[in-house]
């Protein structure tokens, strides 16, 4: 495993512990100060550990797992995934920090932040998957269809 799988991984699980860390808050405002949490905290939680855990760890995983670029392939560079990793990366953090900042204030600065945090992870993920896109192809099972063989 390479050094940038083993980031988006621990970013990953960095996330993960700031979406439980969120969820804990919501829970002891529920549960022990009986406020609802607000809705932009829960987008908060959602979004820290759905983009910022499973999807990072899908995409390291995938980095790792998925089949060498074909040499002809002008897509994949180690550069556009690493600049792909550092857009999802700051643009999670800003859309966390952007959300839980309106949750608790009512600056338009956070607002802002939320959105072009939005806007960043789309931008992220599509640079990932365009850069990707030729490494989703058959290598071995190919040859097995080929010879008649059905899973």
């Amino acid at each position: 495993m390479y050094s940038l799988v083993r980031r988006f991984i621990k970013t990953g699980i960095a996330f993960l512990f700031i979406g439980l860390a969120i969820g804990g808050w919501m829970q002891v405002q529920r549960d022990v100060l009986h406020v609802w949490p607000d809705p932009y905290l829960k987008s908060a939680h959602i979004h820290a550990l759905l983009v910022g855990f499973v999807m990072f760890l899908i995409l390291g995983v995938a980095l790792w797992l998925f089949p060498r670029p074909a040499a002809d392939d002008p897509r994949y560079t180690p550069a556009r995934i690493e600049a792909a990793y550092w857009m999802l990366t700051s643009a999670t953090a800003a859309r966390v920090v952007g959300e839980v900042g309106q949750a608790y204030g009512q600056s338009a600065w956070y607002q802002w932040l939320s959105l072009i945090g939005g806007f960043g992870q789309v931008l992220g993920l599509a640079v990932y998957f365009w850069s990707m896109w030729g490494r989703i192809r058959p290598t071995g099972s190919k040859i097995r269809e080929a010879r008649g063989e059905r899973f």
